[in-house]
């Protein structure tokens, strides 16, 4: 945890307000929504947004979901120094997103991918349904 605290305590300008918009937003947003979001922060450039969001997510403080081609802030500070599978549920009906850390998943994957000789590093899984209040029934 003190490795993500250094990290946070570093960001730039534009690093802060970029973790800011997500930590703030209700689901995922893509680097077009965010910069939407901040251009009244001075944000002009596409360019802004994803130098930002390259370094969020080399420190492990955001997560892209490949399947929307959007981001998330992560909610286990330090992602990036443990070890653990990171897991998102995605409903497709309201469109939440939850992000589950792993470690019995993190262990399973990399056995399977040791069989074949390869040495997981980092592992995210997506997993695409309907969340609990989506299965409910309509009153």
């Amino acid at each position: 945890m003190a490795e993500s605290a250094g990290a946070e305590r570093a960001l730039t300008k534009n690093q802060t307000l970029v973790l800011n918009a997500l930590e703030a937003a209700d689901g995922p947003l893509s680097a077009y929504g965010i910069l939407d979001l901040l251009r009244e922060h001075g944000f002009r450039a596409p360019l802004q947004v994803y130098r930002a969001l390259e370094r969020l997510t080399e420190i492990g403080l955001v997560h892209r979901l490949e399947s929307l081609n959007a981001f998330v802030a992560c909610c286990h500070k330090g992602c990036s120094s443990h070890a653990e599978a990171i897991v998102f549920t995605i409903c497709e009906d309201c469109g939440s997103v939850a992000e589950i850390s792993d470690s019995s998943l993190a262990e399973q994957l990399a056995h399977v991918a040791g069989r074949d000789g390869f040495r997981l590093k980092k592992s995210t899984v997506e997993l695409r349904g309907l969340c609990a209040a989506c299965q409910q029934p309509a009153a």
